[in-house]
């Protein structure tokens, strides 16, 4: 009621009367809820796939111990029912990228306000109001930062006007021959987790990589060199997950071959030691064979804060294989588990595998705190500021439904106040990208591929559904013909998947119409044939390179930060193991420019960059740069995939 005194009649009647859709019941999600039902809106529809884990319970309010395993949405409807009866909420335990919810339910809103934790469900949302014709206001929190802004079409830039940074990964070779950080190991480590106990992928190797570039060495000598073991097939296994199940799981011989024949096979590798440390091979008989007293914890405070001496690891591992060892066999032949970070025996596995990987390579291992942080990509969740951005939501929402359109900001939430002393800086809505491959007229990208390596599966799920967030696309070669490459209508060309694009008389300067009815979208895509393409790279982005995207003010995938891993490429509404990490752009000044042009500086605020440059497709940072982090960030964004 003490809310509602400040509004105008009209639009305080209207709030009763109007439809506003939620997506997300999360750390924001909770707070807008209730920030929503206080105002006076009655009518509202909140989606969440999610399910209620203990960790949410610190800053998810609506949430009680008791509600742990139930829907996120539905637990979050009765909630804000208790203190406000006379509001009409309707729950959706579901995905909002399921078909059901199409163009035409969007259009039963008057808003939408995101209140998500990844850019997939983002970019789906963006093209959903784009297609409906309906605002929505997008926000996101990382910590103490936050942000708010409006996006409408024809008038703002939507969220997918700029390139986004691309995801932070790590050269194969790197991870498996010679890491260097923490983090590479504990990528290692989570790879190792799915080779032996999850779902394989071959881009996940953990063995020695003998086509590493730096090697340049016969494969054939140095096996004979070596002095590893091939008595359990170490070298010649067909699969690191075969050898395992030969073994038993046999703790013990998974941890010599990992730790000490693997390592010695690497040591055979004469040029990768010439100006590096060589690493250290571990010895399960020798490392049982310390005194107690040298493996005492380092540092004070909470167990999981505690870094452990090499025999505890060991030790650790030696437990945690046991214990995943024993649910594969619960769960029957064939059985597959799923890497969690709240799932105690993946979380002591990872973290006992990372730092004895650590050790071998002489680096300062890490506590189970801080490998859980990297290996979850974790930047701690403050209520304050999920409560602070939930607010300005609801603030931009009474706007856009006032009319005052024109009053609509851009607001970030810094960590620190500016010159002038202020921690909310207000920016103006920049207009639409004329170029923006969603929102402009006619949506059109240039791609850069070997249309003879490049198979049709390829280009569906690694270039229209990754790259182009598209959720069920058919394609169409703009040949004459109208020949179909990819169709949504499941196996009505599941023979093309395996087959090269070239077969398909695609080549050089040949175009494709993609369609996503779902999304009402439709993107026309120029292909250039090249066969100069840089290693591990499939295809380029003409004019959206990585080095002309907004730099991160944290190191993270795409414009995602927050609480959460990021393996997943689905939303939290469409998958139970996607992680919580909320969007965030970060700037520091009070003027009111547009918000593309603000340098991002926590040293100098009113600093501006140069717009938008149509001839080279530069864009605007809003964030910090990377060398403004520690260098060995512990709450880096990393990809794990």
């Amino acid at each position: 009621i003490i809310i509602r005194v400040g509004l105008r009649k009209e639009l305080a009647d209207s709030l009763s009367s109007c439809r506003v859709l939620v997506v997300g019941a999360g750390g924001i999600g909770c707070e807008l809820l209730k920030n929503l039902v206080l105002t006076g809106f009655k009518n509202i529809e909140v989606i969440d796939l999610d399910t209620i884990d203990v960790s949410n319970l610190n800053r998810q309010f609506l949430f009680q111990k008791k509600h742990v395993g139930k829907s996120k949405a539905q637990v979050a409807k009765e909630s804000v029912l208790r203190f406000c009866p006379s509001a009409n909420i309707t729950a959706y335990h579901d995905s909002i990228m399921n078909p059901d919810y199409n163009v035409e339910f969007f259009r039963n809103f008057q808003l939408v306000m995101n209140a998500l934790d990844n850019r997939a469900a983002r970019n789906h949302v963006n093209r959903m109001c784009l297609a409906a014709d309906i605002p929505l206001i997008e926000s996101g929190t990382a910590g103490y930062l936050g942000q708010v802004t409006v996006i409408k079409k024809g008038q703002t830039e939507c969220y997918e006007c700029q390139p986004k940074p691309t995801q932070k990964t790590f050269p194969g070779c790197t991870i498996r021959n010679t890491p260097s950080e923490p983090i590479h190991c504990i990528v290692w480590a989570k790879y190792l987790f799915n080779q032996l106990f999850g779902e394989e992928d071959a881009d996940q190797e953990v063995s020695p990589d003998t086509a590493d570039p730096e090697v340049a060495w016969n494969p054939a000598d140095a096996a004979a060199r070596a002095t590893a073991s091939n008595k359990d097939g170490d070298i010649k296994r067909v699969s690191t997950k075969e050898w395992a199940r030969s073994t038993g799981y046999d703790p013990v011989k998974l941890f010599n071959k990992l730790f000490k024949d693997d390592i010695m096979y690497l040591l055979t590798m004469d040029k990768l030691w010439k100006k590096r440390k060589a690493p250290l091979p571990l010895d399960w008989t020798e490392i049982h064979q310390l005194e107690s007293s040298q493996e005492e914890a380092f540092g004070t405070g909470l167990k999981d804060q505690q870094v452990l001496g090499v025999q505890g690891y060991a030790q650790l591992f030696h437990r945690s294989v046991e214990t995943l060892r024993s649910q594969l066999i619960e769960k029957g032949e064939g059985a597959e588990l799923v890497w969690d970070k709240d799932d105690p025996p993946a979380m002591d596995f990872v973290t006992a595998a990372a730092n004895l990987r650590m050790n071998v390579f002489s680096m300062n291992m890490k506590s189970r705190f801080d490998v859980k942080s990297m290996a979850g990509n974790i930047i701690p969740a403050i209520a304050t500021t999920n409560a602070v951005i939930a607010g300005l939501i609801v603030l931009e929402a009474l706007k856009t439904l006032n009319s005052d359109f024109d009053q609509c900001r851009t607001i970030f939430l810094n960590k620190q106040p500016n010159p002038r002393k202020k921690l909310l800086v207000p920016c103006a809505l920049d207009p639409p990208n004329p170029n923006c491959y969603v929102c402009a007229s006619k949506p059109e990208v240039t791609v850069k591929l070997n249309v003879h390596k490049t198979i049709v599966q390829a280009l569906q799920d690694k270039i229209l559904k990754e790259k182009f967030g598209m959720v069920a696309p058919d394609v169409q070669i703009e040949d004459g013909k109208g020949t179909i490459l990819i169709s949504s209508e499941e196996g009505e060309t599941e023979a093309n998947n395996n087959k090269f694009l070239s077969d398909f008389g695609i080549r050089n300067g040949s175009r494709l119409q993609a369609d996503d009815f779902l999304q009402d979208y439709t993107l026309l895509v120029n292909l250039i044939h090249s066969e100069e393409l840089e290693k591990d790279v499939e295809f380029e982005v003409v004019g959206d390179a990585p080095d002309k995207a907004p730099a991160p003010s944290v190191p993270e995938e795409g414009k995602n930060i927050a609480n959460g891993n990021k393996d997943s490429a689905q939303p939290s509404t469409s998958s139970k193991a996607a992680a919580e990490d909320d969007d965030v752009l970060i700037v520091d000044s009070d003027e009111e420019p547009s918000s593309s042009t603000m340098e991002a500086s926590p040293e100098s605020s009113n600093r501006k960059r140069k717009h938008h440059d149509a001839d080279t497709d530069a864009t605007a940072s809003k964030r910090k740069r990377l060398d403004q982090q520690p260098a060995d960030d512990d709450e880096d964004i990393i990809a794990l995939d």
